[in-house]
């Protein structure tokens, strides 16, 4: 891989936006199933599966890219930024996209009927604001008074309890960290994140009891399903940050070089499985690059119109924006040509359309799901399928 500075930068963002992409499409089918449901229908090995062997994307995703966009255009002025990022946001609420967070969507509304973007969040910790915080490590990881605005920015826009920033910060400083620990073991990697975090983190205390939990289980080793049962979350992992975060973590330092082992493994425990797979996508992504992503993954996303090659320009073109800033003051923004805004605002109707139509995979996918669950049960409990 290349040593320029602004090439390595580019292949870190595609690698974290493919690997957000791709885990929440291998996500998305097992979304809110008990961890024993996903087992009884999943198909070894994990691959997109909503519709026609296909995977589609969710809000996860959609943050992700929806941040990227606003960095490009900000650069290093945070308040810019997070203008940036609610005008975006009440947008694409408009689009109807079929799964919005209670939180996120309370937020969103208090935006159209004219709340300040500095204090539209609601008080809740879900793990809306963890969803699209990888991208923000990648980009400001490396000044970390930076880093900790720009996560702050993005988390109060949705959500303002202190749990859900800390959670988000600490998915960010993972996804910064993750190419300097690919070859550690997971003793290591949690080392070498809890290091940064503690370096930046303004209230560390506030999730210690989940950061104690994650040091127990790399020095235990224990599987993931046993962290998760440690967290209060046997039957499935919650989208509550403080369950969320942990697990993404431990999964990705038990596989930090190995993103389709890191998504399987935490797609395998249940629960919120798009959100969770796209946070662990995005942080083991960040690490290998878009080469570690699995090619047939990346091939059987339904991404359009922001699909794989969009992810790469934008990329590319996030990384001219960041490089360019670090020459100029802390606040210096731009603003993109008038044909990419008119381009952005032209693909508005085309979303609705997808979301429309996605909304339909979605209903027909649970209630198959829904059959299938109930044979599989039906079968253990005749005995015709042990486990």
């Amino acid at each position: 891989m290349s040593t320029n500075p602004r090439r390595v930068l580019a292949h870190r963002l595609t690698g974290c936006l493919w690997g957000t992409a791709v885990g929440d499409s291998v996500g998305l089918p097992f979304e809110n199933l008990s961890r024993r449901s996903v087992r009884s229908i999943a198909r070894e090995p994990l691959r997109q599966s909503l519709v026609f062997g296909r995977g589609m994307l969710s809000d996860d995703t959609e943050h992700t890219q929806l941040v990227a966009l606003s960095l490009i255009e900000a650069r290093r002025d945070v308040g810019r930024f997070r203008a940036l990022l609610a005008r975006r946001l009440r947008w694409w609420l408009l689009s109807g996209p079929p799964g919005v967070g209670s939180a996120t969507a309370r937020a969103i509304l208090k935006l159209w009927f004219g709340a300040n973007p500095a204090s539209s969040g609601v008080h809740s910790a879900g793990n809306g604001p963890a969803m699209r915080a990888a991208i923000l490590g990648v980009a400001c990881g490396a000044d970390g008074a930076w880093l900790v605005e720009t996560v702050r920015a993005s988390t109060c826009l949705t959500h303002t309890d202190p749990a859900a920033f800390e959670a988000a910060l600490a998915v960010a400083v993972a996804a910064h960290a993750a190419p300097t620990v690919l070859a550690e073991p997971p003793e290591g990697v949690f080392d070498a994140w809890r290091r940064m975090y503690l370096a930046v983190s303004p209230n560390p205390d506030l999730l210690a009891a989940q950061w104690a939990l994650m040091r127990e289980g790399v020095a235990q080793r224990w599987s993931l399903d046993e962290l998760a049962g440690q967290l209060g979350c046997p039957g499935g992992v919650t989208g509550y940050a403080l369950h969320t975060v942990p697990a993404a973590l431990y999964a990705w330092m038990c596989s930090p070089a190995d993103l389709r082992r890191a998504v399987t493994a935490i797609i395998r425990c249940g629960g919120d499985t798009d959100s969770t797979a796209a946070i662990v996508g995005g942080i083991v992504g960040a690490g290998v690059g878009p080469s570690g992503v699995p090619v047939d993954w990346l091939s059987r996303m339904w991404a359009w119109p922001r699909g794989p090659s969009w992810m790469q320009r934008t990329s590319e073109r996030l990384a001219d924006a960041l490089t360019e800033s670090l020459a100029g003051p802390a606040g210096s923004a731009t603003s993109p040509p008038w044909s990419q805004r008119a381009a952005e605002a032209a693909w508005w109707p085309f979303f609705l359309q997808r979301n429309l139509a996605m909304f339909g995979v979605v209903l027909a996918v649970f209630f198959i799901r829904t059959l299938r669950v109930g044979l599989a049960a039906t079968s253990r409990a005749l005995g015709l399928n042990p486990e």
